[in-house]
């Protein structure tokens, strides 16, 4: 059958273009006659190659949904089935609630809407964790400004008590409050480096992912470093450092990960129709930093953003704390995924706003 896109379309249904659901149509056989992009996302489906084949091609044959999508036909009434699953090759199986509305136009008789099971519960974990990091950082910060007064008061009291000392050996004590005072003074200032202002630009991502490998494989030589680039993605706005840093902080997290031994892939693409800091942006750019190295402990998985939390030992856990800050700053987000063998960090940035479309 040939995959011709039906005349009425793309006037008739460019409204569901917006829509954050997965929609998708099909005519009285069943036969598929549009997708919106959330859908295309959903089932990782492309619009030209799917629109002309029957439905089961997309779905396989979900328990129930077929004789239930007859009856939608015959009967002329709605359907909602709950915790349908759609299993795809060499994809997770998804679970999916679906809503069956009859329509009238052009070729299209059924108007099918899918929402992933854990979605709303998703976006009120997120928003949670949100404001329980803000939280936690919000009061790093105002340790960070608590600590740092007295510290210069501490360091120049150990100068002026060095200059007292004739015996070497009690001066290296000296030496050891001021080489420590330092120290903390320079965690204090990273504590605080993420709330200087944004110099954003019109940059291209890739030469920003570029300068992070190259920092990289200076620093950890045996990491093999691989690029996965779709070169088509149009600039984002952002601050050039800012972001040089965000993902330096996660590839290097990778990297000290693979006890220097080890492959990252630095993967762009384009996402549709995601919402980020609630808001939706048509268009965003995922990035996404896989490594095969151990995976994350347990025990720090739901905290790996926050402040001085770190699965390494002698580590600062700034890091990730850092980039998630400065991510958000661009409107963006940041998720994690981890499991022995395989540990993928997402970064979202925004690239267009509905309302700037």
């Amino acid at each position: 059958m040939q995959n011709d896109q039906p005349e009425t379309t793309p006037s008739a249904f460019a409204g569901l273009e917006l829509l954050s659901s997965a929609v998708v149509l099909v005519d009285d056989q069943l036969i598929i006659r549009y997708l919106n992009p959330s859908a295309e996302n959903l089932f990782a489906a492309s619009s030209r190659k799917i629109v002309g084949l029957a439905l089961r091609r997309l779905l396989g044959e979900p328990s129930g949904l077929g004789a239930a999508l007859n009856n939608v036909l015959r009967d002329n009434w709605s359907y909602t089935g709950h915790n349908l699953t759609v299993v795809r090759p060499a994809l997770e199986p998804l679970h999916l609630d679906c809503t069956v509305t009859p329509v009238e136009c052009g070729e299209a008789r059924l108007l099918l809407e899918f929402r992933p099971m854990d979605a709303h519960l998703k976006v009120a974990r997120e928003e949670q964790l949100a404001h329980q990091q803000q939280a936690n950082r919000e009061l790093i910060r105002n340790l960070a400004h608590e600590i740092k007064n007295p510290l210069g008061g501490i360091r120049g009291s150990a100068q002026l008590l060095e200059r007292e000392l004739d015996d070497p050996q009690l001066r290296e004590y000296t030496q050891v409050i001021i080489a420590e005072s330092d120290r903390l003074q320079e965690l204090m200032n990273r504590l605080l480096t993420s709330h200087r202002m944004m110099q954003p630009t019109q940059l291209n991502l890739h030469d920003v992912l570029e300068r992070v490998r190259r920092l990289i494989l200076a620093e950890f030589p045996s990491v093999e470093v691989c690029r996965d680039y779709d070169t088509s993605l149009p600039y984002v706005t952002g601050d050039r450092e800012q972001l040089i840093q965000a993902i330096l902080n996660i590839v290097r997290n990778a990297a000290q990960a693979l006890h220097g031994h080890g492959e990252i892939v630095l993967r762009t693409r384009a996402a549709r129709q995601i919402t980020l800091a609630k808001r939706r942006f048509k268009l965003a750019l995922e990035l996404q930093v896989i490594d095969n190295g151990p995976g994350i402990p347990d025990n720090i998985r739901d905290k790996i953003f926050y402040p001085l939390v770190s699965g390494r030992e002698n580590g600062s856990g700034l890091g990730l704390s850092l980039a998630q800050s400065f991510i958000e700053q661009h409107h963006g987000a940041i998720d994690v995924d981890s499991r022995p063998g395989r540990t993928c960090f997402t970064v979202y940035l925004p690239i267009a706003r509905d309302s700037d479309a």
